[in-house]
């Protein structure tokens, strides 16, 4: 609906009645241009995007330059974009609207089966792979990263309680020097890094599961480009708290990202993507040397931390309970 161009809330007052008609019409002209689209909610996708993105350039005056230095901008994380380095990713992350839309897609109070409350999400970064390699239950998926011993353990259940066997559980995490095994130098073939600190592992019919790991680091996010520029000219600090990404997947359940972040790191109330969640951060205990779970010995300290996941139904079978989770 076109709105009248003298009351348009989007548009500072001082302007021009007859400025604001022509800057209005305008968007209403490429409003329409959607109108045949095949799709209802391609229409009204892009709809909103062209009237909020319209609505920017209208409240804050933007200059020509302003958005050519923008469009290079844009240009430049395309550039640096590769397999391993997601620039788009970082900057959806550090604008937030990472966190934002996983705020959208799961609603504070959403109605679910049972009275277990879902395990919240947070955002998925730049740094997955597809492809790591499986490990048992009491495994390691270090694969020779260097850090402290970690042994992560817990279960993973419905939101009745019942326990899920044969989750898939997806881990990623950095080593101790703040570095993801793709952000290392290639294999001598020119190949992909040796995989470190990844891997994935089944939980048992009982739903439990457990694996060693590292202790993670907090790092900086990659800011040597464009997004790092952005955080630059805002007086912002690049870096992430220590935390373990998680994917954890089962039938007829909602898949969960999400990630455990170490309780006392100086970076939680900084995060530099804003993905902290109190109820993920947890107690990485430090352990002595000795016997250790699944029949191992270390030779030094180690740290253990229990980390219990509750997935949702998935969309379908929320509605088929009469949920909406």
């Amino acid at each position: 609906m076109t709105v009248d161009p003298t009351v348009d809330p989007t548009v500072d007052p001082t302007v021009d009645p007859a400025q604001r008609a022509v800057e209005r019409d305008v968007t209403d002209r490429t409003v329409a241009s959607f109108a045949t689209a095949g799709s209802a909610r391609y229409r009204e996708v892009m709809t909103g995007l062209v009237e909020h993105l319209h609505a920017f350039v209208r409240e804050t005056r933007l200059t020509e330059a302003e958005w050519a230095h923008a469009i290079e901008f844009l240009r430049r994380c395309g550039d640096i974009t590769t397999g391993t380095r997601q620039e788009f990713i970082l900057l959806s992350d550090v604008l937030g609207v990472s966190m934002q839309t996983i705020a959208v897609n799961n609603p504070v109070g959403a109605e679910v089966p049972g009275d277990r409350r879902p395990t919240d999400a947070t955002v998925f970064g730049p740094f997955f792979v597809d492809g790591a390699p499986e490990v048992p239950v009491g495994g390691d998926v270090a694969f020779g990263a260097k850090g402290v011993p970690c042994w992560v353990e817990g279960t993973v259940t419905d939101t009745s309680g019942a326990p899920v066997a044969g989750a898939r559980i997806e881990v990623w995490e950095a080593d101790e020097d703040g570095f993801y095994d793709v952000q290392r130098e290639p294999a001598a073939d020119g190949g992909r890094p040796p995989t470190q600190g990844r891997g994935h592992l089944f939980s048992a019919v009982d739903g439990t599961y457990g694996f060693w790991s590292v202790l993670p680091a907090s790092y900086p996010i990659p800011h040597d480009g464009p997004v790092g520029d952005l955080l630059a000219a805002a007086s912002r600090s690049p870096y992430r708290p220590a935390h373990i990404h998680f994917m954890v997947s089962g039938d007829g359940l909602r898949t969960l990202v999400t990630h455990v972040f170490v309780a006392g790191d100086p970076y939680l109330a900084t995060d530099a993507v804003f993905g902290v969640k109190d109820s993920l951060v947890l107690d990485f205990v430090e352990q002595p040397a000795g016997d250790a779970p699944a029949g191992r010995r270390v030779e030094g300290p180690w740290v253990r931390t229990r980390f219990d996941i509750v997935l949702a139904p998935s969309p379908g079978a929320a509605a088929t309970s009469g949920g909406n989770g």
